[in-house]
């Protein structure tokens, strides 16, 4: 069973920049596909990005690409989240998530996940 365990949150001013960083212990962290999620007060959780095992795909959605960078260190069971130029609508807590097998944006295919950490960004 794998852990997460993410790092990385705080306070910044709009157009300023954080990263976020998931450790996993557990089996074998390059047998999962990785994603970030976000869930924001009085809102559903939402899919940011996530990449495969490999690291060589990743995936983004519409309100963070170009802005975020999801990437993976497969020797240090690590995953990270670069976020740049960003803006008081990306206030969040942030979910790091594990699953097998292919690559999903559905938090409900996702098998182990983090316990949030949180990003607050001010205008």
């Amino acid at each position: 069973q794998a852990q997460l365990v993410e790092s990385g949150g705080g306070w910044v001013q709009a157009g300023g920049s954080l990263r976020l960083s998931c450790a996993v212990s557990g089996p074998t962290f390059s047998n999962y596909h990785m994603a970030w999620f976000r869930q924001a007060p009085g809102k559903d959780r939402e899919f940011v990005a996530s990449i495969n095992r490999s690291g060589g795909s990743t995936y983004y959605s519409s309100s963070v690409k170009g802005r975020f960078t999801i990437s993976r260190d497969n020797a240090k069971n690590t995953v990270y989240l670069q976020m740049n130029s960003l803006k008081p609508e990306d206030t969040a807590v942030y979910y790091c998530a594990a699953k097998a097998g292919g690559v999903s944006g559905n938090s409900d295919r996702y098998d182990y996940w983090g316990q949030g950490t949180q990003v607050t960004v001010s205008s």
